[in-house]
């Protein structure tokens, strides 16, 4: 029963990493930046990659929970050994993925911040209104109003494009609500991320402990048998 618990718990894991995997890719930020990012920015390559890694892990966790409830009630080897193998190969990807967020941890902020500049640029050169209508999505996606920008005065770009009252507001810098709603989201990846590579040892040695302690039952229940002749 705590062994089928914790399998449970399992599932509530992959669960939560498919929903954050939804989120992130259809979310009002994230697809905004998407649909705007050139094909020469690398931040629509990282949106989708990160959408189907996600959705491949909790598939790959939910099976192996279900193997291992599986293997539990039937008290399987096979069974006990491919959940084994689900939860190594979600290990095997989980390292990766983590090294990868700590090598490249400002490649999708400067990249989501390259697209406002690029929309910015555009519109202050006087671009097209598809740019305009562009750049007050993410005005009002993010709540924010133009950026501190080194080529002389923008008041014109904030005056037009940015809601009343947001004009100069320093803490409505675009840029910075950028960082700020980027870093509370990595954060929140991060720690479901050392959650789970915490969870796949775990299930890992639960697994092999499952195997040995099958193998073992079903030797001993051999011993002490007789056969009449």
């Amino acid at each position: 029963c705590q062994s089928l618990l914790k399998n449970l718990l399992f599932q509530l894991l992959g669960l939560s990493i498919a929903t954050l995997s939804t989120v992130t890719h259809y979310g009002l930020h994230f697809t905004l930046i998407s649909d705007i990012s050139l094909e020469s920015n690398s931040y629509r390559v990282i949106h989708h990659a990160a959408f189907y890694f996600g959705i491949g892990l909790s598939m790959m966790l939910i099976l192996a929970a279900l193997l291992s409830s599986a293997a539990t009630v039937r008290e399987s080897q096979c069974l006990t050994a491919m959940g084994f193998l689900c939860f190594a190969l979600a290990f095997n990807g989980l390292i990766p993925a983590a090294c990868w967020k700590y090598t490249h941890s400002t490649e999708v902020e400067d990249s989501m911040m390259d697209v406002y500049d690029f929309v910015y640029e555009e519109v202050r050169r006087n671009a097209s209104n598809l740019r305009r209508h562009e750049l007050g999505a993410i005005h009002e996606a993010f709540l924010c109003c133009g950026k501190h920008s080194p080529f002389g005065d923008t008041t014109n770009i904030e005056h037009k494009m940015c809601p009343p009252g947001q004009v100069h507001d320093a803490v409505q810098d675009c840029l910075q609500q950028i960082q700020h709603f980027l870093k509370k989201h990595m954060d929140f990846v991060s720690t479901l991320l050392g959650i789970t590579i915490g969870f796949m040892v775990y299930g890992m040695i639960l697994t092999s402990y499952l195997w040995f302690s099958i193998r073992f039952s079903s030797n001993l229940d051999r011993k002490g048998k007789y056969i009449l002749r």
